[in-house]
C-alpha cells in the first residue's frame, strides 16, 4: 500500500509540475475561448498573424485601472495601418460583475477586444495562464508563440517599439 501511495504522489506531482509550466517564453500560448462584452464568442486563434498583448485585468484592480490609459496610447500607436494592423490587445477581465466591466470599458474608451467569463479568480483561463496577480500580461507573436511576459510601463513600450517599429 505504501508503494502505491508513493507512486501516486510522484505521478500526481509530475502532472502538477507539467501543468504549471504552460506559460513560458518560447511555448505556444494556450487557446482562449470566451465571451466578448457584446455577448459574442471570441477565440484567441482568430488573431493569428498578429502580435497580441493578452492583458489580464479587472475593474477592482487599481494598478490595472491606472494602466488602461497607457494601453490605449500604445494601442493607438501600434494597431493601425502603419503596422499593417499587425498588433492587437486582448483584454481578459477577471471581473465577476458585467455591469462594472462594461462601465469601465465605456469610461476608458477601450476599443480593443474585451472578453470575460465573469468567474473572477475561478476563471479556467486565469488558471491556464497561471495568473496569480494583476495586472498580468503575455505577448504572443503571429504564430501564437509566447515572446514576452508581464511587461508594463516603459518596458512594454520599449518592447513594442523594438518589435513593431519606432513611432
Amino acid at each position: 500500500m505504501k508503494i502505491y501511495t508513493v507512486l501516486f504522489c510522484a505521478v500526481f506531482s509530475g502532472l502538477m509540475m507539467a501543468q504549471n509550466h504552460n506559460i513560458e517564453i518560447g511555448k505556444k500560448a494556450p487557446e482562449i475561448t470566451m465571451t466578448k462584452a457584446d455577448g459574442s464568442t471570441f477565440m484567441l486563434s482568430s488573431l493569428q498573424g498578429k502580435m497580441v498583448l493578452i492583458d489580464f485585468w479587472a475593474t477592482w484592480c487599481a494598478p490595472c485601472v491606472e494602466e488602461q490609459p497607457e494601453l490605449k496610447a500604445l494601442y493607438t500607436t501600434y494597431s493601425g495601418r502603419e503596422n499593417n494592423n499587425k498588433f492587437e490587445i486582448l483584454g481578459v477581465s477577471l471581473d465577476k460583475n458585467k455591469e462594472s466591466w462594461q462601465k469601465a470599458i465605456d469610461r476608458f474608451g477601450i476599443n480593443w477586444i474585451q472578453i470575460s467569463d465573469l468567474k473572477f479568480w475561478k476563471s479556467p483561463v486565469a488558471k491556464l495562464y497561471e495568473v496569480d496577480e494583476l495586472p498580468f500580461n503575455v505577448i504572443i507573436d503571429g504564430e501564437g508563440m509566447i515572446i514576452a511576459k508581464n511587461l508594463h510601463g516603459k518596458d512594454l513600450e520599449d518592447f513594442l517599439k523594438k518589435n513593431l517599429g519606432q513611432h
